[in-house]
């Protein structure tokens, strides 16, 4: 049987470039790259007036995360689903440890969640919220036997957050394996003070959310990392910043390791929501507003401008989307106290048509610096390069057929994502995802699932350089 697929027609758009190109693939993998290419396939597609992306890599979302009382409502099934109609082909989830658990522990049980069930491929970061001789052993094996290369740290949340001394003994066994750090940066003392205060005064509103999360304590967190980042020399990723303050920082140390290139990378990340989400959707009457509960909570209009102009010029690094849905019922485990609203948006069926939209057809970006944000970034950063993140000879076989021209409106009622409403309801969006390849199989075509469940595989990383 000819599993061979031929691609013609279209704009092939990586990071550094684009041209009109054919593109042949086989056995999973990009072998030919060409204007014009006649070779006979087992499929052919027609990609005229589309462009061609490199899949999507979304490198933070969060499957079946256990939250008191339950789960995150999207399963591994039914968010890589989402994902590959969305045109992200490969998803970056986080395996949690638990207090008083091991690595290995962790890495297993979001192993076994995904195996077998994940209709995208997958890796794993590992979170690190028990700092021991042990889990400092476990972190080399992560690296050397699972082909994890990131590790994430917490400065907030009681369950989550480790102090200052672990965060810099993890960054030096890190740095040691050539790995990279991830962080939320939020200073969990004042999130916990202002918390504290707002019940003392009955203020339990949806409303007070973003209040009980001050920029300062994402200004504040940020800064601590990565001065412990360039003290320890290890790579640092900041995850979902929404602080143009924050951004400023990061990108202060990134001028720093410019000029002396001994200093370690540093890199930022956004999401959807908080270039496109005001925080007055708090205010919205009722309980409405709990369905825009992350953290850190949605900013302002100054913020939101300031991460637009590091997307454009390119301080940010890439837009992931936090994916971490629950439905409104599960929402409504904090009525009556907003600081028990599960903490989560649905995004990751939306992340690329909302950039292009309101990135590329606005004209603040270009197609190249698209990919970046989407795909190539997140590839390099984290060890996928060049399996992912690219077309070209020897990459595997994922692509977007992108419909520049197309238009849609967002709705909880045709999404695919494990949720009952959307933030972006009603949003209308120009540009589709018309065809989705995974590692050359067709995954998606004109909003059709091809792909059986857990076609998926695991990918592990190689070690950074």
């Amino acid at each position: 049987m000819n599993t061979s697929l031929l691609i013609k027609n279209g704009v092939v758009v990586n990071a550094d470039k684009k041209r009109r190109a054919d593109v042949y693939i086989d056995e999973g993998r990009i072998k030919e790259i060409k204007k014009s290419i006649t070779r006979p396939a087992g499929r052919t597609i027609d990609a005229s007036g589309c462009f061609l992306f490199p899949g999507g890599i979304d490198p933070h979302v969060h499957m079946e995360l256990p939250v008191r009382g339950g789960h995150s409502s999207d399963t591994f099934s039914t968010g890589s689903r989402a994902a590959l109609f969305g045109g992200t082909t490969t998803i970056i989830d986080f395996a949690n440890q638990e207090r008083g658990g091991t690595l290995s522990h962790a890495l297993g049980e979001w192993m076994s969640r995904a195996n077998g069930n994940s209709f995208c491929d997958f890796a794993f970061h590992v979170s690190i919220t028990d700092y021991n001789d042990r889990t400092r052993r476990e972190i080399r094996e992560c690296v050397e036997r699972h082909g994890v290369s990131s590790f994430k740290i917490f400065t907030a949340y009681e369950a989550l957050r480790i102090g200052d001394a672990d965060i810099l003994a993890i960054m030096e066994d890190v740095a040691k394996l050539h790995a990279i750090v991830l962080a939320h940066a939020e200073n969990g003392d004042m999130i916990e003070r202002v918390t504290a205060k707002h019940r003392s005064h009955g203020k339990h509103e949806v409303k007070y959310h973003p209040e009980a999360h001050p920029v300062e304590a994402e200004i504040e967190a940020t800064t601590r990392l990565v001065d412990m980042a360039l003290h320890t020399g290890c790579a640092l990723y900041v995850v979902h910043i929404t602080s143009g303050e924050a951004l400023r920082r990061l990108a202060g140390a990134r001028k720093a390791h410019a000029r002396r290139k001994r200093l370690p990378s540093v890199f930022a990340e956004t999401c959807p929501q908080y270039l496109l989400l005001d925080r007055a959707l708090y205010e919205v009457p009722g309980f409405e507003g709990a369905k825009y509960v992350c953290s850190p909570p949605l900013r302002g209009a100054a913020d939101r401008a300031a991460l637009w102009r590091g997307i454009e010029d390119g301080r940010i690094d890439t837009l992931a989307t936090d994916h971490c849905p629950f439905t409104m019922k599960q929402k409504e485990w904090g009525l009556g106290d907003y600081a028990r609203i599960p903490n989560g948006v649905p995004g990751v069926e939306h992340r690329m048509q909302l950039l292009f939209s309101e990135g590329v057809a606005k004209k603040r970006i270009k197609p190249e610096r698209f990919v970046e944000l989407t795909s190539t970034a997140a590839a390099r950063v984290f060890g996928l390069y060049p399996k992912k993140g690219a077309i070209m000879p020897g990459s595997d076989g994922d692509i977007v057929i992108f419909d520049p021209e197309a238009v849609d409106r967002i709705s909880a009622r045709s999404h695919h994502m494990n949720c009952d409403y959307s933030v972006y309801e009603d949003l209308r969006v120009r540009g589709r995802c018309r065809t989705v390849i995974l590692r050359g199989t067709v995954a998606v075509d004109g909003g059709a699932l091809e792909l059986p469940e857990g076609f998926g595989r695991y990918i592990p990383r190689v070690i950074l350089v």
